[in-house]
């Protein structure tokens, strides 16, 4: 075997190592796409490219999602667009300034506005770059879905670059531009742009000043029966809420929206989530946990998605303190997971041994850590249930104790609070003791068997209920043909009828001829 192939295979290898390095974006854990690349054309593994084929390549690339947004916008069939933007994810890792320069040469003429004005943001160096092979081979698209995509790359571009007022300023001008186009061709592609509109903001520290716009965009959306558009632009709202810890707006806003049902998985993840920290302040951690436990389900399972996991995850085993319920320990063990979720995992221990003074320790060493995460005032809340943890524990392990000793071992300042917190943890249903005030003890009753309760029943009608809803989410995610098809098809099958019943009626007429031949 020659060295040849093992050389550029080896190089080959090198450069996809370089593009893997590469790929990883400022907003990478913020947007969750799919990262697969139905459309994009594959290099030969045996042959290693140069810059100038790589970049004919993406070219290429591109001018094949002009062909699908056209094809989307002439079929009325949105499945064309959201196979293009599928593939913009990994497009992005390979674009550059030459690239968008030379396909926006390719399709506009000289003296576009469109042009000079993507040209301009692109800066002098990418237009220096355009030779007169791009220009001569100009083909105009005349739908503005490929007018808008364009932006949008730009726009893309500019963020990977870290140019954020040149991005604030394009993505103002595109934003006024699918406002003014009322095409439902165009609704997957307006709801990236208000995404990647909100993200310059929230990167220059000035979301509140897009609110207006986001509402008003909301409300249109809503009217016009605009899903893709309206998901995004309800998690944008609630992620700007959130950013100036408005969690009164951010329920009315849920409350007085309904989240649209045919909404992809990615923006579904997103809504769960921030629905589940609304309940959690609200003090509604049952549900606040199946929104949480949702979230974490549909969000896409991979390292693009790392950053989410890890938010949803954290607030996940907070709600399951809260709730009392212990977390698995596997869920820290998950490489994704496991370094982001130390503090968490400390917290936990504590909690589950009931050892108030660890936990106090934890919180003072990771304070900061639960304040950047927005979780510091959800964990002062396990307090209680540290205390609580502690009296089971004590409760199973002693028959009899006295109120000093149950003080003694919770670190609590006074029998008075030992007394009131036992009190308080029998109303509530956490033990099954009773106390003697007088001689200042406790006493536990007998443990009871748990399956001749309810708990049982309720575990199974849980699982279930999440089963049937899984089958239901299931059937409503199928893809059925439309309408004309259905017409067709009983077309043919009425012609098919008509055909069978013009041939029964012509041997049954062969058949009286006959017997009548017989008879004569």
């Amino acid at each position: 075997m020659s060295e040849a192939p093992r050389r550029s295979t080896r190089l080959n290898k090198n450069q996809e190592d370089d593009s893997k390095g590469k790929a990883k974006s400022v907003d990478q854990d913020v947007e969750m796409e799919e990262t697969t690349d139905a459309s994009s054309t594959e290099a030969p593994k045996d042959k290693v490219l140069g810059a100038k084929e790589l970049e004919t390549l993406v070219i290429a690339d591109i001018k094949q999602h002009f062909v699908l947004f056209t094809k989307s916008a002439k079929t009325h069939e949105a499945r064309f667009a959201i196979r293009a933007l599928r593939a913009v994810s990994s497009l992005r890792k390979r674009l550059t300034a030459q690239v968008l320069a030379k396909t926006i040469a390719s399709s506009y003429g000289k003296d576009d506005e469109a042009r000079k004005r993507l040209l301009g943001y692109l800066g002098s160096e990418a237009s220096a770059s355009i030779v007169p092979e791009d220009e001569a081979s100009v083909i105009k698209y005349d739908t503005p879905e490929v007018d808008v995509y364009l932006h949008l790359l730009v726009m893309i571009f500019l963020l990977d670059q870290g140019q954020l007022e040149k991005g604030i300023e394009l993505s103002n001008i595109t934003v006024s531009m699918v406002q003014e186009l009322n095409r439902r061709s165009l609704d997957q592609l307006a709801a990236k742009v208000y995404f990647y509109y909100a993200r310059f903001y929230e990167l220059t520290g000035r979301l509140a000043e897009i609110r207006p716009t986001l509402l008003n965009a909301q409300r249109t959306a809503t009217l016009r029966r605009d899903d893709d558009t309206q998901s995004t632009l309800i998690n944008l709202l609630l992620r700007n809420y959130f950013h100036y810890n408005l969690y009164d707006q951010a329920d009315k806003l849920v409350s007085k929206t309904t989240f649209p049902e045919n909404a992809t998985n990615n923006q579904l993840a997103r809504y769960m989530y921030y629905l589940g920290r609304i309940k959690a302040i609200q003090l509604e951690y049952t549900e606040s946990h199946q929104c949480l436990l949702q979230a974490v389900r549909k969000a896409p399972q991979n390292n693009v998605t790392a950053g989410f996991q890890q938010e949803a995850n954290k607030l996940l085993i907070i709600v399951q303190l809260l709730m009392g319920e212990i977390p698995e320990r596997s869920l820290f063990r998950q490489p994704v997971l496991r370094k982001a979720l130390i503090p968490y995992f400390q917290i936990t221990q504590a909690v589950r041994i009931g050892d108030l003074n660890k936990f106090q320790e934890t919180l003072a060493a990771h304070s900061a850590t639960f304040k950047a995460d927005k979780n510091y005032t959800l964990i002062l809340r396990l307090r209680h249930n540290v205390i609580k943890t502690g009296i089971r524990m004590i409760s199973l392990s002693y028959s009899r104790i006295s109120l000093r000793d149950v003080c003694l071992k919770l670190h609590l300042d006074s029998e008075e609070d030992a007394e009131y917190i036992v009190a308080k943890s029998i109303r509530d249903g956490v033990i099954d003791a009773t106390i003697d005030h007088e001689k200042g003890f406790m006493r536990s009753k007998e443990n009871v068997d748990i399956y001749s309760t309810n708990e049982p029943q309720h575990a199974f009608h849980q699982r279930i209920g999440f089963c049937l809803k899984l089958h239901n989410d299931s059937v409503k995610a199928m893809r059925f043909p439309l309408k004309t098809v259905n017409q067709d098809a009983a077309e043919v099958e009425a012609a098919r009828d008509q055909e069978r019943t013009l041939v029964q009626e012509i041997v049954e007429a062969d058949e009286d001829m006959d017997e009548d031949h017989d008879d004569l």
